[in-house]
């Protein structure tokens, strides 16, 4: 059951403590979703319970807001869907990786190419991103308002997601402008561009219902851990982790409880105030080929995780892509949208 904890001190510097259980207010989690490629969802949500969905975008692409050829997500947007829009330093969507000049509300900008490599990972091509030290030094404020601009026209309000997993980005280290940095060098910096960057944004004007929350695959706790101080935490809306089952022994309760009894455990009372939004869950069939069954297990694992002290979910979009393709289509998205209709989603 969730704790409030309350310490008090005079001015003699006498200290006195107490504690409460309480209950929160029954409220429906909202069931989300993500489909391959960013591709429009409509069909798929079509006679759901359906209420949030996914999307990622690059600051390096000309249309972040709603996204090139996207009018569907105005749509859903202004019939309610709730949007969690990643917005990413990693390069993608602009044709090339080069500088980029272009004028936003009267404003010319010229933003150089990405300096930082990411997701370092042996063997693989690593991804150009724009580099920590080329958001603190301003260098991609015109990035952000270029985005500000688009998003100003939506005629609703998002949750902006920096980053899609920060820890992913970081796990074998980072290189920016020719230095290399460690796994808990680039948490560090991480958190100072998101600052900068929250600060760039707050200081202007946000359509109404705009939040903020930082992206976390939430699979290593000490990372987890760095990439939420308080100080920072007093700045964000939501705490944020993904979740898959990629072992036939992976039950729901397990893994949507691992990454918050981490948060119980080390984080502080900010963080746990603020409500846990699941950008990302999803099944491997590989090693999980029965999806419907696991899937039919989430709302009881969600309910019960929520009867417990720490954070509240209060949204989980499926992915469906990759880890979490849903295999047959038909078949998961029944069970899906069974899952959403079931208690704590309604």
């Amino acid at each position: 059951m969730p704790r409030v904890t309350v310490r008090v001190r005079d001015a003699a510097g006498h200290t006195a403590t107490a504690t409460a259980d309480y209950i929160v207010a029954s409220q429906p989690i909202l069931g989300g979703y993500y489909l391959s490629g960013g591709a429009d969802p409509t069909a798929d949500m079509t006679g759901g319970n359906f209420r949030s969905l996914t999307q990622y975008r690059s600051f390096a692409d000309g249309f972040v807001f709603p996204g090139y050829n996207r009018p569907w997500l105005i749509t859903l947007g202004r019939a309610g869907i709730r949007m969690n829009m990643v917005l990413e330093l990693k390069h993608y969507g602009a044709p090339d990786t080069g500088p980029q000049t272009f004028t936003v509300d009267g404003t010319t900008y010229t933003v150089p190419a990405p300096s930082m490599t990411i997701q370092q990972r042996p063997g693989t091509t690593w991804p150009k991103a724009y580099g920590y030290s080329q958001v603190l030094n301003g260098q991609c404020d015109g990035l952000f308002h270029r985005a500000l601009a688009q998003y100003r026209t939506l005629g609703f309000g998002v949750n902006i997601q920096l980053a899609s997993e920060f820890d992913t980005d970081h796990e074998f280290g980072t290189t920016d402008a020719g230095v290399a940095y460690t796994w808990a060098q680039s948490d560090a910096r991480a958190v100072q561009a998101v600052n900068y960057i929250l600060t760039w944004f707050k200081a202007r004007t946000l359509p109404g219902g705009t939040t903020f929350s930082v992206g976390i695959g939430g699979f290593d706790r000490a990372s987890f851990q760095r990439l939420h101080p308080e100080p920072l935490m007093t700045r964000l809306d939501f705490l944020q982790w993904n979740v898959y089952a990629t072992n036939a022994s992976h039950t729901a309760l397990a893994r949507f409880r691992r990454t918050k009894d981490w948060a119980v455990a080390d984080l502080g009372p900010v963080a746990l105030s603020r409500p846990v939004l699941i950008a990302e869950w999803g099944v491997r069939v590989a090693e999980i080929p029965d999806q419907a069954a696991w899937i039919a297990t989430v709302p009881a694992a969600i309910a019960q995780l929520n009867a417990e002290r720490g954070p509240l979910i209060a949204c989980t979009n499926y992915f469906n892509s990759g880890w979490g393709t849903l295999t047959p289509k038909a078949t998961g998205l029944a069970a899906l949208r069974s899952a959403y209709a079931t208690p704590p989603f309604v």
